[in-house]
């Protein structure tokens, strides 16, 4: 092949490759949910940027970030406080995931950071928890 058909072949791929991604991009932001307004209980002094100068508010929450601009010389479009997971125990025996073995006993199924219920028989006891967010 001609070194000149390869540079073309390189640069089409290379194209190809950019769309891919900026689509891949485009999708992870679009339709991203604003954060609960908790989350956006950030110091100003300690903000992370999330948008580019001149975002609207709407862009930003679109974006999934948190916007205030009442203070000057911060960034208005932020990054929200990370969300926050508690364990639950799942009640629902069907829906228990195995995370011990027969006869474990419930001090070290709990050491392995698993919910233990020795009821009812024929049933997983040693399952993992669910992880549920915690209202801020």
């Amino acid at each position: 092949m001609s070194s000149g058909l390869q540079t073309a072949m390189d640069q089409k791929g290379i194209q190809l490759l950019s769309v891919i991604l900026i689509l891949g991009l485009s999708a992870l932001t679009e339709g991203a949910e604003a954060p609960a307004p908790c989350r956006c209980n950030v110091d100003p002094k300690t903000r992370d940027n999330c948008g580019p100068p001149g975002i609207t508010a709407e862009q930003c929450e679109n974006a999934g970030c948190c916007f205030s601009s009442e203070v000057p010389g911060v960034p208005w479009c932020f990054t929200p406080l990370a969300r926050k997971y508690k364990k639950v125990c799942q009640e629902e025996v069907k829906l228990r995931q195995n995370c011990g073995y027969p006869g474990i006993s419930a001090e070290v199924c709990e050491a392995r950071g698993c919910c233990f219920e020795s009821r009812p028989p024929a049933v997983p006891w040693c399952f993992f928890p669910h992880l549920v967010e915690e209202a801020c």
